[in-house]
C-alpha cells in the first residue's frame, strides 16, 4: 500500500496527539511507519513509555488506509483487531485506552472485551456481530477457534497486539498464541502481529518466536526514566537468620514508610499467602486504616478485584498488598511508590514491579526492597548493580509440547475442520497441509511428520493403548474433513480449552450469601468445622464445604491459619544469583561498599569466623557432625531448582559405592546432605561426583537420584488435563482432586506398560528436568564447580550461611513450637562457638619433664 494513503489518518494522528498536548515520542513514530509498511515486530520499551498508542496508533492506521470505519461510514468495519492481554485483570483498563483516540479519528469502530469475566449479554452480542477492535486473552481466542464459522469470522483480521509478550513467551500460553496466530495468518496471509515488553533479555529471539516466519522489525523505546531502587535497613539484622525471620519484624519500618507517602503504595509480595499475611500485619498495626488498605490478587473474587483498581485510579487507598495480579500494563498513576516483601528472585520481575510507579513518561519510578531475612540484603545490593548493568533474564519458548498440540487439533476440527488427505502412514488418512500450518509456529517449527501423525493419531483414536475407548476418538473424517461430529466431546472441549492448570479450586462462600474467591481444594480439605483460617483480608471460621464450595462465617478468633497455595516457591535466577556471589566476594576480600552490606556485616563476619567468605574462583563446602548425623553444606549460588538436582545427583553418586541415607535440603544459595553414616569425600575433593559425562548420561543420573517417576507422574497429571484426557467436569459439578490424580496416574500407567512410547510420557519427564530440575542450570553448576577451587572447613557450630539450610529441612518435620525450641539451641551452640574464637586463647603451662 502506497505511503500516500497513509498521509491523511497520519496527519489526524498526529493532530489528536497534539490535542492533548503530547508530542509523539520518535520509538512511536517507527512503529507507526513499520506497521503501514506491513512488518511485523517487537517493541521493547520502559513501562508507561507510551507503548500502547505505538501500537494501537498503527493498527488504526492501517484500518483507516483501508477505508475501513472512515468518517461518515454507516456502518462498523469487521473484526480487524485482536489485542491479546494475559490477564483480565488488564483488559478493561487496556480497553479504555483504545477507545481514547476512536470518536477524533475513527468513529465508526468499536471496541470490545472478550474474557471469562465477560457477562452473557454481552457475548450473545458478540456472536451476532464481532466488534472491529477485540480485547481477548489466549485462552478466549482459543475458543473463538473452535466457532463453526471461525474461519469466515476471523478472515478479517489484519493486525494482532500481544501485549506483556514476555509473560507468555516461556510458557505454554505462549505456545498456544504461537498456533493460533498461524491460524490467522493462513486465513490472512498479509496480518501484521506486534508484541510489546517492557523486561526482557533476549528480545530478537523473543521477537522472532512471536513472528515466525516473516521478517520483523526490533524497536526500542529509549526514554531517560529515572529509576530508585533501594532497601528498607533493618534495624537488627542480625549474625543468623533465616527464612522468613525477619518478615514480621519489619512491620513497624513498612508501616512509617507508607506513612510517610502522600499518595498510594503498591506492596508487593510473590506469593498469595505472603500478601494475606502481610494485610493482616498493616490493619494489626493500623486499625484506622480499615478501609483504606486493600488486598489483591487473583484467588479474590472479581467484584474485589474490580474495587480495589478502581480504588487505585482514584488515588482513594493508602495501600495495597498484591501479588503479580497487578504486576502488569494496568495504569495507576496516583501510585508514587512501591515496597517488595522479600527477593523478587529476578530482574525482570523487579524492573515489571518498579515501573508500576511513576507510572507515565518523564515520572521517577521507585522501588524499595524489604529483606525478609538478612541475606536478601546482599541480594538487593546485588540487584540494583544488575539493573544498572543492564543484565535481565532470558525468556524462551518451551519447544513443541504435545499436549499443547493435542488439544489445538481439537480446536481447529471444532472450528470448520482441517482437510484430510491419503498421506497419513498405515493407510491412515493424514492432514499434509496442517502439518505446514503448524510449521508456521516457532514451537513447532522442526515438527516432524512422524510427531504429527502421532498428535493426530492420539487426537483421533486414542493412540495404541485407548483404540478400544470411543470417548477418545474425538476426531473423526467427515465428508474429507477432520471434524468433531460428538457434541458431547465438543462440549467437555470447549469448557477446558487452555494450558492454566491448578489445584482444583473451591469457591469461598458466606454461609447466608456472597462469595470472596476461591482456594485449592487441597486447603479446604485439611480443614475440620471450626477451624479458622485467613483468606480475603478476614478470619473466616470454616463450616462445611459441598459440591466444590467451602462454607464460612466470620470467626470469632483474632487469629487464624493463611491459605497456602501450591507452586508457591520460585528459584533465584542465574542473575539475581551471580549479583548476589559477586558481593560475598567483596564481603571476603573486606569491601563493604554498599549500604546493604554494611548491615549485612554482622553476619558476613560471623560467617568469616565461624566458617569462611569463598573468594572469587572458590566455591564452599563445610562439614559437621550432630546428633542427627553427618552434615555436608555447599554453598553453590545456583538457585532452588538447581540445587535440588544437584543434591540428589551428589547423594545418588555417594551412595552408589557405599549405602548411606541421606535427607536433603535446599535453598537459593546451596544445599544440605544429612547421612546417617559419615561420607567419604575423596571423590568430591577430586573432581569425580561433579563429572557430567555425556549428555544422556548425566539425565540418567538425575532421574535415577530423584524418585523421577513420581515427579514425572506429578507433571503427567498437568499435562493429561491439557490434552484433553481427563476432564475437570461440568461448571459446579466439578471433580475433586483425589478423582483427578486417579485418573490421570491410571493413564500414566496404561501408557507406561502398554505404551511406552507414548508421546506424553516423554513430554512429562522432559518437563521434569528442564522446568522443575533447571538441567541446563544444573549442567553449568556443575561445570563452574568442577572450574572452582573446593574449600572445605569443617565446622564447630552451624554456621549462618548452614543455618538456613537446617531450618529448610526442620519445617518439614516438625512443629512451630518444636522448630522454635530447636532454633534456639543451635543458635546458642553459634552464639558460643563466636564468643569462644573471638576470645584471646589461654596460654598452656609447660609440664615439666
Amino acid at each position: 500500500m502506497s505511503a500516500a494513503v497513509f498521509r491523511g489518518p497520519r496527519a489526524a494522528l498526529q493532530a489528536w496527539f497534539e490535542s492533548r498536548g503530547w508530542q509523539a515520542h520518535g520509538f512511536q513514530q517507527e512503529v507507526w511507519e513499520a506497521m503501514t509498511e506491513g512488518q511485523s515486530g517487537l517493541l521493547h520499551a520502559t513501562t508507561g513509555a507510551g507503548k500502547t498508542l505505538a501500537v494501537w496508533g498503527g493498527a488504526l492506521l492501517r484500518g483507516l488506509a483501508a477505508g475501513a470505519g472512515a468518517a461518515g461510514a454507516r456502518t462498523a468495519p469487521p473484526l480487524g483487531v485482536l489485542w491479546l492481554t494475559p490477564m483480565r485483570a488488564l483488559a478493561a483498563d487496556t480497553l479504555l485506552a483504545l477507545q481514547a483516540p476512536l470518536s477524533a479519528l475513527a468513529p465508526g469502530w468499536t471496541c470490545g472485551l472478550r474474557t471469562g469475566d465477560t457477562p452473557s449479554a454481552e457475548r450473545a452480542r458478540q456472536d451476532r456481530r464481532w466488534p472491529t477492535t477485540l480485547v481477548t486473552t489466549p485462552e478466549s481466542l482459543c475458543l473463538m477457534l473452535t466457532r463453526a464459522r471461525a474461519s469466515e469470522e476471523l478472515a478479517s483480521v489484519h493486525t494482532v497486539i500481544v501485549d506483556e509478550w514476555h509473560e507468555l513467551l516461556g510458557s505454554k500460553r505462549g505456545v498456544q498464541v504461537q498456533l493460533a496466530l498461524a491460524r490467522l495468518r493462513r486465513l490472512n496471509p498479509g496480518l501484521v502481529v506486534w508484541g510489546l515488553s517492557a523486561t526482557l533479555g533476549n528480545l530478537e529471539e523473543a521477537m522472532a518466536t512471536l513472528t515466525h516466519p516473516a521478517p520483523a522489525r526490533l524497536v526500542r523505546g529509549r526514554l531517560d526514566k529515572s529509576l530508585v531502587i533501594d532497601t528498607l535497613l533493618p534495624a537488627e539484622p542480625g549474625r543468623f537468620t533465616w527464612a522468613g525471620h525477619l518478615g514480621a519484624s519489619m512491620q513497624a519500618a513498612v508501616v512509617r514508610e507508607i506513612e510517610a507517602q502522600p499518595g498510594t503504595t503498591l506492596v508487593f509480595t510473590n506469593v498469595r499467602s505472603q500478601a494475606e499475611a502481610w494485610y493482616q500485619l498493616l490493619l494489626d498495626a493500623r486499625p484506622d486504616w480499615a478501609g483504606l488498605v486493600a488486598l489483591h490478587h487473583g484467588s479474590l473474587e472479581r467484584g474485589v478485584r474490580e474495587w480495589v483498581e478502581q480504588g487505585l485510579k482514584d488515588g482513594r487507598l493508602k495501600a495495597v498488598v498484591a501479588t503479580s495480579s497487578l504486576d502488569l500494563g494496568v495504569d495507576f498513576l496516583p501510585v508514587e511508590r512501591v515496597l517488595q516483601i522479600g527477593s523478587p528472585k529476578g530482574i525482570a520481575r523487579l524492573l515489571q514491579r518498579a515501573g508500576r510507579s511513576g507510572h507515565a513518561p518523564g515520572r521517577p519510578s521507585r522501588v524499595t526492597l524489604v529483606p525478609t531475612h538478612t541475606f536478601e540484603l546482599v541480594e538487593a545490593a546485588g540487584a540494583r548493580r544488575a539493573v544498572a548493568a543492564g543484565r535481565v533474564e532470558c525468556r524462551r519458548s518451551p519447544q513443541a509440547p504435545m499436549d499443547v498440540l493435542v488439544q489445538h487439533l481439537v480446536t481447529l476440527a471444532l472450528g470448520g475442520g482441517f482437510e484430510a488427505d491419503a498421506s497419513g502412514p498405515g493407510g491412515q488418512p493424514g492432514a499434509a497441509a496442517l502439518l505446514q500450518e503448524l510449521r508456521q509456529a516457532w514451537a513447532y517449527r522442526q515438527l516432524t511428520p512422524d510427531a504429527f501423525a502421532w498428535a493426530l493419531a492420539f487426537a483421533s483414536r486414542g493412540g495404541e493403548s485407548l483404540a478400544a475407548y470411543p470417548e477418545h476418538h474425538k476426531l473423526q473424517v467427515v465428508e474429507g474433513r477432520w471434524q468433531v461430529p460428538d457434541a458431547g466431546i465438543a462440549r467437555r472441549h470447549r469448557l477446558q480449552v487452555g494450558t492454566i492448570v491448578a489445584d482444583a479450586a473451591m469457591k469461598v462462600a458466606w454461609l447466608h450469601g456472597g462469595t470472596l474467591g476461591t482456594v485449592e481444594e487441597s486447603f479446604i480439605a485439611r480443614l475440620s468445622p471450626g477451624d479458622a483460617f485467613v483468606f480475603a483480608g478476614r478470619v473466616l471460621e470454616f463450616v462445611r464445604s459441598r459440591e466444590l464450595t467451602a462454607y464460612v462465617r466470620a470467626a470469632k478468633s483474632p487469629k487464624g491459619r493463611v491459605v497456602v497455595w501450591s507452586g508457591s516457591r520460585m528459584s533465584l535466577s542465574s542473575e539475581m544469583a551471580d549479583a548476589a556471589l559477586s558481593l560475598v566476594h567483596e564481603a571476603a576480600q573486606g569491601r563493604f561498599d554498599e549500604p546493604e552490606l554494611v548491615a549485612a556485616q554482622p553476619m558476613l563476619q560471623a560467617q568469616a569466623r565461624l566458617s569462611a567468605l569463598p573468594l572469587p574462583g572458590e566455591v564452599l563446602v563445610e562439614t559437621w557432625r550432630s546428633r542427627e548425623g553427618h552434615h555436608l553444606f555447599l554453598h553453590a549460588f545456583a538457585g532452588r531448582s538447581a540445587h535440588l538436582g544437584l543434591g540428589g545427583l551428589l547423594a545418588w553418586r555417594l551412595g552408589r559405592d557405599r549405602p548411606n541415607t541421606f535427607s536433603i535440603a535446599v535453598n537459593d544459595y546451596g544445599l544440605e546432605l544429612l547421612s546417617a553414616e559419615p561420607v567419604v569425600l575423596d571423590a568430591l575433593w577430586r573432581g569425580e561426583l561433579l563429572e557430567e559425562g555425556t549428555p544422556q548420561a548425566l539425565l540418567d543420573d538425575v532421574l535415577a537420584s530423584l524418585n523421577a517417576s513420581e515427579l514425572a507422574q506429578r507433571r503427567f497429571r498437568e499435562i493429561a488435563r491439557v490434552a484433553g484426557l481427563v476432564f475437570t467436569g461440568f461448571p459446579g459439578a466439578g471433580k475433586g482432586v483425589r478423582q483427578l490424580q486417579a485418573s490421570a496416574s491410571l493413564f500414566y500407567e496404561v501408557f507406561r506398560q502398554h505404551d511406552a512410547g507414548n508421546r506424553l510420557l516423554t513430554q512429562a519427564q522432559a518437563e521434569v528436568l528442564s522446568q522443575e530440575l533447571e538441567v541446563e542450570r544444573l549442567r553449568q553448576t556443575l561445570a563452574t564447580l568442577r572450574a572452582s577451587r573446593l574449600r572445605a572447613v569443617a565446622l564447630q557450630a552451624p554456621s549462618p550461611l548452614a543455618l538456613p539450610l537446617m531450618v529448610e529441612r526442620l519445617r518439614e518435620r516438625l512443629s512451630t513450637e518444636k522448630l522454635a525450641d530447636r532454633l534456639r539451641r543451635m543458635l546458642d551452640q553459634a552464639d558460643q562457638a563466636l564468643d569462644a574464637e573471638a576470645a584471646p586463647p589461654v596460654p598452656r603451662r609447660r609440664r615439666r619433664a
